[in-house]
């Protein structure tokens, strides 16, 4: 089994690590809703600057295969807007996720981070730069942590989304038999009765194109080996063929092990440590299957810790406007509302 493990620098090291100044976020209730499709990103950029070595680093970075998808998708839809056109237009500056590439030979060689500038839920970056080749080294620098905290912004995004339509059934659900919040929409719904003293329940929605759910377990934290690849995902598994059964006789759904999972630590709020993994699941059985994101979440007194699975099942993909990578987003938002 081929596994991959990538880097991640938390965001308390970007405030030291960008030689800038972070511009603030304003009042966020006087800030209109920022635009954008699902995992959309603008980048301002003269169309001079934007080709050759330039652009084929930007590809790099912001349209590599998002880890973990059944057939490759970009991590970002990327969308070049010439830099006056963007400066000198609001429905531009209202986009949700925003990259600004400035080179002029004033500039001072700096990143600048914006939160909310313009609208809200939103990122800014800004690349104020002399030439391109400075552009280039910072864009490496910064890639990771740029990409987080792009992610960070669509999950807000999605929270905001689901607080407006949140189903207050399937939430007070959770909070009666877990005792945690979660923030799902009225299109969810609990998948089957549980015993109110179990420790996993299991919400979904499911349409005619497509299934998305999320599974939530909490366990007593009694070692650091559970945050473990191989242990985390033999747990995922035992999980699945208990709770989880497929359609056909004595089918139950399963992790993928033949397709490589990709874990990483990662910043999740309120948790003082959360491993994120990506692959792909099956029904043992059946002909099911698709990805998942799994998050084993550490609560804040260190006494338990909360597995929550996001899991997609499109096998069509009969909307041309929904990717499984959009799909899967959703998935994420929804875990990371977990509120202990």
């Amino acid at each position: 089994m081929n596994q991959h493990r990538f880097l991640f620098v938390v965001a308390v090291c970007m405030a030291l690590m960008l030689a800038a100044c972070n511009g603030s976020a304003s009042d966020k209730s006087s800030k209109k809703g920022s635009s954008g499709k699902t995992l959309e990103l603008m980048v301002a950029i003269d169309r001079n600057v934007y080709e050759g070595a330039t652009r084929d680093l930007l590809d790099s970075i912001f349209r590599q295969p998002q880890p973990g998808l059944t057939q490759p998708e970009p991590i970002f839809d990327v969308v070049q807007i010439p830099l006056t056109s963007f400066r000198n237009t609001e429905m531009f500056q209202a986009h949700r996720n925003i990259i600004i590439c400035d080179i002029r030979p004033d500039n001072p060689d700096k990143v600048y981070r914006y939160v909310d500038q313009w609208a809200s839920p939103q990122i800014v970056y800004e690349f104020a730069v002399k030439d391109r080749a400075t552009l280039c080294a910072l864009l490496r620098k910064y890639a990771d942590v740029i990409i987080e905290n792009l992610y960070r912004t669509e999950h807000r995004r999605m929270y905001k989304v689901f607080k407006g339509i949140e189903g207050v059934e399937v939430r007070e659900a959770i909070r009666r038999q877990i005792g945690l919040t979660l923030t799902f929409s009225n299109e969810f719904e609990v998948a089957r009765p549980m015993n109110p003293t179990s420790d996993f329940m299991w919400i979904r929605k499911e349409t005619k194109d497509f299934g998305l759910g999320v599974f939530i377990r909490v366990l007593p934290y009694t070692s650091r080996d559970i945050f473990n690849e191989a242990v985390l995902l033999d747990t995922l598994a035992a999980q699945m063929h208990r709770h989880v059964p497929g359609s056909a006789d004595s089918s139950y759904m399963n992790i993928e092990r033949a397709m490589p999972f990709y874990s990483r630590t990662v910043v999740f709020e309120g948790s003082p440590y959360c491993v994120e993994t990506r692959g792909c699941w099956r029904t043992e059985g059946d002909f099911m299957g698709g990805p998942f994101v799994n998050y084993v979440v550490l609560s804040p007194d260190n006494r338990q810790v909360v597995f929550l699975t996001g899991y997609i099942y499109y096998p069509s993909g009969r909307i041309k406007t929904l990717s499984k990578r959009d799909l899967l987003m959703q998935a994420e938002g929804i875990c990371h509302s977990l509120r202990f």
